[in-house]
């Protein structure tokens, strides 16, 4: 055998020349498009993916019902596989879990049996360990696959059909949600209370112009399967269904079912004698892990930012029990629940972005009103394709009767025909005027069904049939009653999730929350007074008490005491860095005086070069005396200049080569400032001259040849001028009459007092 190779055709003939960003960006499209349509997003009428849909195809072909028994998960997932989503198994599965999960979908799909997963977080076993089958909403939501109500389309190797969306008449979108990540656009939809969504079906299949804020007075809004709290004000949550695009603040919910009191149950405080008491936290938010959330709390108390929680305590079984216990039977408990929900994950939030694949397959964000609106005109439609399946079926029956009919009212002939001749089949469509099929069917019949009895049956079925096909074609020709009939089948399905019943029952909580309890985490530290030493070199401790000032402290060799200051630990210390930088340091994150501190570095960024010039107490309403070695300076209020970050916060605009030389509280008393320079000339000048600033270099105190500002103080004028004379022996000296000194600010100044400190310091 010889092969024959065709050397005229160039594989490259096959190359298209066209320009990169056009192929690339037409490829990318193609892309972006199946993954909107086919992969992330639900469709609304189902409000089902692609791999939901045929997960549940798949199962009701294994004839996975309700009151079958259950079949092996891998089974299932290898079935899928192979006849409809040729995905990877591990993804099939992990959806399929997701299905089963009561604590992930508010009304499940799939009834799983085994190791499904939990709510602290756990995956569920291996597919082989695990079995399913269908629940009975799944079933609800499949119902009418046989009537001729959806499109069936070729599976990717067309081998089989699957249908393009499912018709039941549970409101799946709206009951169990969605969630998804697209490309240039997500969906993210919570569940829903299906007795609520009916409501507001019913509600605007009865009035199509109803306002709005009708539908949410029956709708109200989420329904998460781990029940909670839902603590927006109804506007908010109204706004965000109106325009298909908002976001709810979700609580954990606390609840001690055995406490003797209501309002204790539902504080959810159980008291425990002594007035020692404990809470109790019965439901979490939704799609929260449990066990990730203890742990938050845990690493709270151990990082010291709840000092008022003693302890937290896991006690599930089936429901939910986590237990907070307070530091003491004083702990506020409105207080330690804010701070909970604060610090943790007992507080988030959930978007909604009802985003979605509506009849002609194009996403768009809709209102609650639109997306109703379309929802029941699929279902119109899916009214209308079963009753037009149900009149073909009528008919074709209608044929068949109405030649048995015939059959008995002529048995005789008709067996003579059939004894006679060799294709009795054409005689007796010649003679009786049958159809081929009427025919076929009479020949086909059997001889114990030749009895006096089935010719009333049959007429009786005629006239049972024509009835059935006259109310039919009551219906397909007028829209009132397929509004009423959809009205009737509505009704029916809400008995099975109306309120009373387990699955119908309401848990998740709408009530917009009380003022927040304003508090600080000062207000969660226990107060101690304690005394804070930092180094020459930056080293930083705290000794607990009021230990005195001049107590001679260790200090690490060639290091030495810097500042020692009184404080409490709830008090906040401001840090001023010579390059005008201010930063802000808790009292009571500060390291034990056991050792010698840790360097102040290592918790803020204070540059290398720079050097700490004062440390001080912070206390609502201070105002600091701010001054540069370039005699400028203001006033600054000390809760301006609280620093959020360990960056600091830059208060005093440094030039170059000058440096923040003072940085000292105004006593309330003090009516004047003293400035003396490095070339010892004084002045002394009313504060009133000083202003008031958050930030900049000020104004100018005293004026200069050469030299710079040296040191400056705030001082009441009828109490003079007080200095500390040198030596050991700690007297201090008092210049009574300071007038002569009094100029106006920006003066050069004259000499100091007689005995003024040589270094310039006051």
């Amino acid at each position: 055998m010889v092969t024959t190779v065709d050397h005229e055709k160039d594989p490259f003939d096959a190359i298209v020349d066209a320009p990169f960003d056009s192929a690339l960006s037409e490829r990318y499209l193609v892309y972006a498009l199946s993954t909107i349509t086919a992969r992330s997003l639900p469709d609304l009428r189902d409000g089902l993916k692609p791999v939901h849909r045929r997960i549940l195809w798949g199962m009701r072909g294994l004839r996975l019902t309700p009151d079958s028994a259950y079949k092996k998960c891998s089974r299932i997932v290898g079935d899928v596989m192979g006849k409809y989503h040729p995905h990877g198994n591990l993804a099939l599965y992990d959806a399929m879990v997701r299905l089963a999960q009561p604590f992930t979908l508010r009304y499940p799909l799939v009834d799983g049996q085994g190791n499904f997963g939990n709510i602290d977080g756990d995956n569920a076993a291996a597919e082989r360990y695990t079995e399913a089958r269908l629940t009975k909403t799944a079933m609800q939501l499949m119902e009418g696959l046989d009537e001729g109500t959806v499109d069936f389309v070729p599976t990717y190797n067309n081998e089989e059909e699957e249908p393009t969306i499912f018709p039941g008449l549970f409101p799946n979108l709206l009951a169990n949600g969605a969630s998804g990540i697209a490309v240039g656009m997500a969906t993210s939809i919570p569940s829903h209370n299906v007795a609520e969504v009916i409501d507001a079906t019913l509600e605007l299949i009865d009035n199509p112009s109803v306002e709005h804020s009708r539908l949410m007075e029956l709708f109200q809004g989420p329904d998460f399967a781990t029940g909670g709290l839902i603590v927006d004000s109804a506007a908010a949550i109204s706004h965000a269904y109106e325009t298909g695009r908002g976001s709810f603040r979700v609580r954990g919910r606390f609840y001690a079912a055995e406490a003797e009191r209501e309002e204790d149950r539902e504080a959810g405080i159980e008291r425990l004698g002594g007035g020692q008491y404990q809470l109790v936290i019965s439901e979490i938010p939704y799609q929260v892990p449990k066990g990730k959330l203890i742990e938050q709390i845990a690493q709270a108390i151990a990082d010291r930012k709840v000092p008022i929680l003693e302890d937290v305590r896991d006690e599930s079984d089936e429901q939910v029990r986590i237990v907070l216990v307070p530091k003491s039977r004083n702990v506020d408990p409105d207080l330690l629940k804010e701070s909970i929900y604060k610090l943790t994950d007992l507080e988030t939030r959930f978007g909604l972005n009802l985003n979605v694949l509506d009849a002609t397959r194009t996403p768009m964000v809709m209102g609650l009103k639109e997306l109703l609106e379309h929802w029941v005109l699929h279902q119109i439609d899916i009214l209308q394709r079963r009753t037009r399946h149900r009149l073909q079926k009528i008919a074709d029956r209608l044929e068949l009767v109405e030649g048995y009919i015939v059959a008995f009212l002529n048995l005789d002939r008709v067996i003579e025909i059939i004894r006679t001749e060799d294709e009795p089949k054409p005689v007796m469509m010649a003679e009786f005027g049958l159809t081929d099929r009427q025919a076929e069917a009479i020949l086909n019949m059997r001889l114990r069904s030749l009895r006096r009895l089935e010719e009333m049956q049959l007429r009786q079925e005629k006239d049972t049939l024509e009835k059935e096909r006259a109310e039919l074609e009551k219906l397909l020709d007028s829209p009132a009653r397929q509004r009423t009939r959809l009205k009737r089948d509505l009704t029916a399905m809400r008995k099975d999730y109306a309120e009373d019943t387990p699955l119908g029952r309401r848990r998740t909580t709408i009530a917009e929350a009380a003022p927040t309890v304003e508090f600080s985490m000062d207000a969660m530290i226990e107060k101690e007074p304690v005394t804070v030493i930092l180094s020459q070199r930056g080293w930083i401790r705290a000794a607990k008490g009021h230990m005195p000032l001049d107590t001679e402290f260790k200090y690490k060799e060639g290091d030495e005491q810097a500042f020692v200051i009184h404080a409490q630990t709830t008090d906040k210390l401001l840090l001023a860095a010579d390059d005008g930088r201010f930063f802000t340091l808790g009292a009571d994150k500060l390291p034990g005086a056991r050792g010698f501190g840790e360097p102040i570095r290592n918790t803020l960024d204070i540059d290398t070069e720079a050097q700490i010039v004062s440390v001080i107490v912070h206390k609502p309403g201070t105002q600091l005396l701010l001054a540069s070695t370039t005699g400028k300076g203001f006033a600054a209020v000390t809760d301006e200049l609280l620093a959020e970050t360990r960056k600091g916060r830059q208060v005093v605009n440094i030039k170059p080569g000058a440096k923040l030389a003072v940085a000292r509280p105004i006593a309330p008393e003090h009516d004047h400032i003293a400035v003396v320079g490095d070339n010892r000339k004084l002045v002394i000048f009313n504060l009133e001259e000083l202003p008031l600033m958050t930030r900049g270099q000020g104004v100018t105190l005293q004026r200069y040849r050469d030299g710079g500002l040296s040191d400056a103080i705030t001082i009441k004028l009828d109490e003079g001028l007080s200095w500390q004379m040198g030596g050991d022996s700690g007297r201090t000296r008092t210049e009574d009459d300071v007038r002569e000194w009094k100029v106006a600010r920006g003066a050069a100044g004259r000499l100091p007092p007689r005995g003024f400190p040589k270094n310039n310091k006051f």
